[in-house]
């Protein structure tokens, strides 16, 4: 599971800027009463589509003038007056978009919220060109994606694994990306993801804090590390054991994060010795013979890891968003199967 570290680079931009001029002309009275202040910090709230970095660069770019006289140094001390500031449309997305059916939870105009599918890629890579969901995003959303950073894109502020399938909110809009992207900063988000496990982690409830970082043995990896990596902070509880008590031989443990770290919950689950069902990466032993076939029977091809739960505070309106999906049918039918252990 990736998160906000991993986000794109805020106000990159691609190719050649337009004509300054082409694009939409967003004017802005300044009162005396803040002239004297940095300009950039004081225009801000008067832009409020637009993140204080796109409107550095804006300004950068010669696209603000006072007057009619056009402003380079968004440093400069303010002064009162007629502010006209020119937004290019938005350049091209490098990703083409791609009509690839989506699971909607949410949509308005700064923000969407799908249940991505497992198998699905959130970013094309050197494996995975095309068919991800940003491809996905790109053709769904169209001319209605305002531009992250001067370029239609959507906001990617959290990932989830290719094969980890769940809930997912992307920005829309340069002012719901920047919210979001504090929210995932400071923690402020609800997310649950349940776990199908081989065994049961021990003590049935708890909190797993460590640092993770890269394996040093096997770069591809994550780890928990005595040294280096970042803090990891998850919350398990055992929601139901499957098998004998005294020794179960799998569970369905739901796991919340305070932390978005690489693979945080597959790793914790791992360092608990009950990784997830199905996991290639860090299910290195073999679970029990009847858990075995119950995998089988039940098509489990990929980590059995699903984001369940997210909740937060839409950054532009203000209003409590929470989003809660059921399990998909390949971890559904596990967790049946389980339960006849």
């Amino acid at each position: 599971m990736d998160t906000v570290e991993d986000q794109l680079d805020d106000d990159a931009l691609d190719g050649d800027a337009p004509e300054v001029g082409a694009g939409e002309a967003l004017t802005a009275e300044l009162p005396d009463s803040l002239a004297g202040q940095r300009l950039d910090k004081v225009l801000a709230p008067l832009f409020p589509d637009l993140s204080r970095a796109r409107l550095q660069a804006l300004i950068g770019e010669g696209r603000l003038s006072l007057d009619g006289q056009p402003i380079t140094d968004a440093a400069r001390k303010a002064r009162a007056g007629t502010y006209v500031l020119s937004v290019p449309p938005p350049s091209p997305a490098e990703p083409e978009p791609e009509a690839i059916p989506l699971s909607i939870l949410y949509e308005d105009e700064h923000l969407i919220v799908v249940d991505k599918a497992a198998g699905m890629a959130v970013h094309p890579a050197p494996g995975t060109p095309n068919g991800t969901l940003v491809n996905a995003l790109l053709h769904h959303c169209g001319a209605s994606l305002s531009g992250i950073g001067g370029v239609a894109r959507p906001g990617i502020v959290h990932r989830l694994d290719k094969d980890t399938s769940g809930v997912m909110v992307a920005a829309k809009s340069d002012v719901a990306h920047q919210g979001l992207s504090k929210l995932f900063a400071t923690h402020d988000i609800d997310r649950l993801y349940v776990a199908l496990t081989r065994g049961a982690p021990s003590p049935a409830s708890g909190t797993i804090d460590t640092q993770l970082g890269r394996s040093p043995s096997d770069r591809k990896k994550m780890a928990v590390l005595k040294s280096g990596g970042r803090r990891a902070i998850t919350h398990y509880r055992v929601e139901a054991a499957f098998g004998p008590q005294d020794k179960p031989l799998a569970a369905r443990v739901a796991c919340r994060l305070e932390t978005g770290r690489t693979h945080q919950i597959r790793v914790h689950m791992a360092s608990k010795g009950s990784p997830c069902l199905g996991d290639p990466v860090y299910g290195a032993s073999q679970a029990a013979g009847p858990v075995r076939e119950q995998v089988a029977a039940a098509g489990l091809k990929r980590q059995a890891l699903h984001a369940a739960l997210l909740g937060f505070v839409h950054p532009v309106t203000g209003q409590a968003l929470r989003f809660e999906t059921p399990l998909p049918p390949d971890m559904a039918a596990l967790e049946a199967g389980l339960e006849t252990l």
